[in-house]
């Protein structure tokens, strides 16, 4: 075990310690400010029972840079729950990031303006009725010939140009948790689902979506569904959210960031609560176990009822393969786990290694399937008639 990884893990500890008030699971730490907000429109709403998640800056250690993980539609991991987003917020020393979670009440997430709903407190893109999710037509996106269940309450935001992204510290949003974003913080929370950690891995893994590469203007601004990065109704950001001038070093595998003081960017991961928001952005699980839970199919409609219910049960079978080759696998991971406990320390080290490795290996093979899927039964263009020489 390497003094870099012994000080990584006290570095998580204390910080752990000293977050007692935090609102969410601390994944990330760094001495940079995260770029302002892109300017983007809001994709189309894909379905009934989707519900809107704000596209955000992360970060990726492996290139001491920024990405941006694109707004999306994501089905409910449960009836009645509401996602919160994450958000950067100044720790005193350096800026924290505090992962999104799910559940029954909309807690803090810094008082930073994403739109769509999400203005600073709460959420007014949407509401819980008898079991159904109603779609504010203000602020929402929603195609009315497709959902019934919409109403229309205007929503007066203050128009700014500020695009800040994060809270706390200097140019930071100045706002504190009122009274129901902490009770709400102590409420059941449920981590991003499988389909946003792919989002987001996906995200990670595309040189474009970088801060240093496009200017705080990405490419891909937010998606239809998570992980449709190709899908027709990808949007673009219109802008940038202000000016970013990233750090000379930007983007190189292996270095170090630097802030304005000249203070390097630390990371901090610590063990995720299953009932906290989540694991770090850009961080892995060693086993099939620690996964969260996979995102059921969500409800095709493509306006061909024919069609829809094969693409479903299709769905429905890629589903049923993953979830039995997860239980598979978590199975052997388990006996060999418990074969290396009575083998030693180095036998124990030498099969968590290959099982972080097999689970990563499988997160990218499901990843891959979902996306062969979702190109496959996306709607195809017409082709324009080619008619006859005479």
């Amino acid at each position: 075990m390497s003094i870099r990884f012994i000080r990584t893990v006290l570095f998580g500890l204390v910080v752990l310690c000293m977050s007692a008030a935090a609102f969410g699971q601390i994944g990330l730490m760094i001495t940079i400010a995260p770029p302002p907000l892109p300017v983007y429109e809001q994709p189309i709403c894909p379905g009934d029972g989707y519900i809107w998640t704000p596209g955000y800056w992360a970060y990726d250690s492996d290139f001491d840079d920024y990405y941006w993980v694109p707004g999306t539609w994501v089905v409910a991991p449960e009836i009645g729950f509401l996602w919160t987003p994450a958000y950067w917020g100044w720790g005193g020393d350096r800026f924290v990031f505090y992962d999104g979670y799910w559940g029954p009440l909309v807690g803090f997430y810094g008082g930073v303006n994403y739109g769509f709903g999400y203005f600073g407190v709460g959420f007014e893109g949407g509401r819980w009725d008898n079991g159904h999710f109603f779609y504010n037509r203000a602020v929402s996106n929603v195609n009315v010939t497709e959902i019934h269940n919409v109403y229309n309450t205007t929503v007066n935001v203050r128009e700014t140009e500020n695009r800040v992204s994060y809270n706390g510290g200097e140019g930071g949003i100045n706002a504190r948790p009122s009274a129901q974003e902490e009770a709400a913080a102590r409420e059941r929370h449920l981590r991003p689902v499988a389909a946003q950690t792919q989002h987001m891995q996906q995200a990670r893994s595309d040189p474009q979506q970088r801060a240093s590469v496009n200017g705080g203007k990405p490419e891909i601004a937010a998606t239809p569904k998570p992980g449709a990065f190709k899908d027709r109704g990808v949007v673009q950001a219109r802008a940038a959210g202000g000016n970013y001038n990233p750090p000379a070093n930007r983007g190189g595998r292996g270095g170090t960031s630097r802030g304005a003081g000249g203070g390097s960017a630390e990371t901090a991961r610590p063990e995720t609560n299953a009932r906290s928001g989540g694991g770090a952005a850009g961080g892995s699980s060693n086993h099939v176990r620690e996964l969260p839970p996979s995102e059921r199919p969500g409800q095709v409609n493509t306006g061909n009822a024919k069609q829809d219910r094969k693409y479903q049960q299709e769905q429905e079978k890629l589903y049923s393969q993953q979830q039995k080759e997860r239980q598979k696998i978590a199975q052997q991971q388990e006996k060999e786990d418990q074969r290396a406990a009575k083998q030693g320390e180095a036998a124990r080290q030498q099969v968590e290694q290959r099982h972080q490795q097999q689970t990563q290996q499988l997160q990218q093979k499901h990843q891959q399937q979902q996306q062969q899927m979702q190109q496959r039964q996306a709607p195809r263009q017409a082709e324009p008639s080619r008619k006859p020489p005479k």
